[in-house]
């Protein structure tokens, strides 16, 4: 409040944005044609709860979808609406996420300020979480007008949106800009350091650069933009890395280090923005593509909340730009793996299907346990109590952060309206191949020392399912790093630093014992199939029954151990398969196929080999045995390990051995 008239002095918290001239499949995120009227949910509980088909997810009045014209689209924050038409900010990045506010922050009210040139109305809506419109308020304008709606929070205590449609009568009608405000806060701004890990992604990493000095606002309150490379193809050695670095007025600097994985890079990022004095460290992975506005509303929201918050960015997929990975992720407890908040909210939505005003469960505010470190802002003080990443080199470094934060009551928010776009998980396997043993090591580490069930409730028992599933389905090399991994656990936690630059290239060095993980760029580099159509004559086999798993995995794995596979099968394969085929109770049923790899840039050949079979399996269980046996204790272990590995001098001593420029 001002001292002298007694009025509140409002802040801009969030600005009305729009999509770059060259992103013209974004629209849907920013805009939506026709109104609120026109396209409108029903308001039935029941559906937004348990929505089973695609008309009750949608669940509409009827309505004439139409796309906002690109070239109305006048810069990042002004656009025309035609003569006769209506245009909604209701938007994934445009309507304000009211309850997000009411929940983390000390705000209750806020303050829509629209300027707007030409004749028209500005009408206001909001959502409650249930997904329900109702319209708030409405001004009619006329020439350069400013309309300011004063808003409360105080209903959104579960979920529900503000927003507000543009209406055009006679002529266009521009909108000039429009943000929604707050009372500013009396402290000055974080200062954040935006940290990037990559591994020979240096396009990424210059295109990322690029877009952040065409929008200098952004970096107002960036102390430091650190890159830190761990890869061979460096960013610094690229034609245009001194015209981009001298763009960004001296805030860019590179640190070359040996590859210590996300983990190895996001602690450098951690541990420097403490040294650096930052309030804030922002870490993003490489291969995306930013959304710079993001990066001022994670800032924003974090200052605004009433104490240390980890602030996450969404996901969006970078071949499918409107598609959304998901809204928020939290961890089984049971099982020690991602979930979705809760039941009726879908993985991979597709905005330009269902927008935001049509899809019921996007207006139910998600709490969540962690964000991706795709784009997670995290205060320094959080990192100053709980300490920096644990040493795990890829893999559950970042949900492991997100539950060691809130076991110590810092809380993490995944903020609608802040995103990047990322290479999907439909595009990659990572529980095969080299991968699987940090996959597997990981979990156990995890679950070791986060799980409140004894032996980790079900983690045992999948593991023992997944060695299965991969020892019938002929994924020798997967196994082996899976059986490293139980191995490794028994040394205890104390040789993670040690082994962080080291486990890669030992895992790399096991490929050529093992043909399927040999890949091959083309299916013809492979001996053509013998005639026929492969076993079960070619039919689609299924996913055994609950009820039929158990039998069915005993006879599988007695005929795999018992059945030698014909000479012929080294031979030549008895088919290919794509890699949407390649589920374990599919390809269990071969002796030698060839499969083609989650990317769609080769294949490998899988051969049946019952002696590994047999001796993996037997080791494999050997060692689950005696985790089982062993569990309290190594969970103490780790346990009483988190602080001293996850150490400030812990990191350092890593970092100064694995330097490569001096840093």
């Amino acid at each position: 409040m001002s001292a002298q008239e007694g009025t509140i002095d409002w802040a801009a918290i969030q600005r009305i944005i729009l999509p770059s001239p060259d992103q013209p499949d974004t629209v849907s995120l920013y805009v939506d044609a026709g109104t609120a009227s026109g396209v409108r949910l029903r308001e039935n509980d029941e559906f937004a709860r348990t929505p089973k088909l695609l008309e009750d997810k949608l669940h509409l009045s009827s309505s004439e979808s139409r796309e906002a014209h690109f070239e109305d689209l006048l810069s990042r924050h002004s656009m025309r609406v035609r003569s006769g038409e209506q245009i909604s900010f209701g938007t994934y990045f445009n309507a304000f996420p009211a309850s997000y506010w009411r929940r983390w922050t000390s705000v209750r009210e806020i303050r829509l300020v629209v300027r707007t040139r030409g004749t028209g109305t500005v009408t206001v809506y909001k959502s409650n979480a249930r997904g329900s419109v109702q319209r708030v308020d409405g001004r009619h304008v006329d020439g350069d007008s400013t309309s300011a709606f004063e808003l409360t929070l105080k209903p959104f205590g579960d979920g529900g949106w503000y927003w507000f449609d543009l209406a055009a009568s006679s002529g266009d009608l521009v909108l000039e800009e429009g943000q929604w405000e707050a009372e500013g806060i009396s402290r000055p701004s974080g200062q954040v350091t935006l940290q990037i890990t990559t591994m020979n992604k240096p396009d990424f990493c210059l295109n990322n650069a690029r877009i952040l000095a065409d929008n200098p606002e952004v970096l107002r309150n960036v102390k430091e933009i650190l890159i830190v490379d761990q890869g061979t193809q460096k960013v610094q050695d690229q034609g245009d890395f001194a015209a981009v670095s001298a763009s960004l007025d001296g805030k860019l600097r590179i640190i070359n280090q040996a590859n210590l994985g996300g983990s190895g890079g996001f602690a450098r990022g951690m541990y420097e923005s403490i040294e650096n004095g930052s309030d804030y460290v922002l870490l993003l992975d490489d291969d995306i593509v930013v959304e710079p506005e993001s990066i001022i509303r994670l800032l924003t929201f974090a200052d605004y909340c009433r104490k240390p918050t980890i602030v996450g960015g969404h996901m969006f997929d970078l071949y499918n730009r409107s598609v959304l990975h998901t809204f928020g992720e939290v961890v089984d407890p049971f099982r020690i793996v991602p979930a979705s908040p809760h039941a009726d909210m879908e993985t991979r939505h597709d905005f330009s299907v269902s927008n935001l005003r049509q899809t019921p469960w996007l207006h139910r505010r998600v709490d969540v346990d962690y964000n991706g470190w795709w784009m997670c802002l995290i205060p320094t003080a959080v990192i100053k109590e709980i300490g920096l990443s644990l040493p795990l080199f890829i893999k559950w470094d970042d949900a492991e952060y997100g539950l060691r934060a809130r076991e110590a009551g810092y809380a993490t928010v995944s903020l609608p309206g802040a995103a990047v776009w990322h290479v999907s998980w439909i595009d990659k396997d990572d529980l095969v191949g080299w991968q699987a043993y940090f996959h597997a090591r990981n979990r156990l580490i995890t679950t070791l020392i986060h799980s409140p069930y004894p032996k980790g409730g079900r983690v045992l028992r999948e593991s023992v399912q997944a060695d299965v599933k991969h020892l019938v389905s002929m994924q020798y090399f997967t196994e082996h790093g899976r059986i490293e991994a139980l191995k490794d656990l028994f040394k205890g936690p104390d040789v993670l630093h040690q082994v962080l630059g080291t486990k890669l290239p030992e895992i790399n060095a096991l490929k050529s014992s093992y043909p399927d993980a040999q890949l091959k760029d083309d299916v013809d580099d492979f001996p053509a199939p013998k005639i026929g159509r492969g076993p079960m004559g070619g039919i689609v086999v299924g996913m055994p029954s609950k009820k039929e798993l158990i039998p069915w995995g005993i006879k599988t794995v007695a005929r795999q151990l018992i059945k030698t596979p014909g000479p012929e099968s080294s031979e030549r394969p008895q088919g290919y398969l794509a890699h949407r085929d390649n589920r374990w109770y599919r390809v269990a049923h071969y002796d030698s196929v060839v499969v083609s790899n989650a990317e769609g840039t080769g294949a490998s050949w899988y051969q049946r080999d019952p002696k590994k079979l047999k001796s993996m399996l037997a080791e494999a269980t050997v060692l689950h045995a005696k985790l089982f046996r062993e569990w309290d204790k190594l969970a103490h272990q780790y346990r009483s390990a988190v602080a001293e590995i996850s150490s400030f001098d812990a990191w350092k001593k890593t970092f100064e051995a694995n330097s490569k420029d001096g840093n």
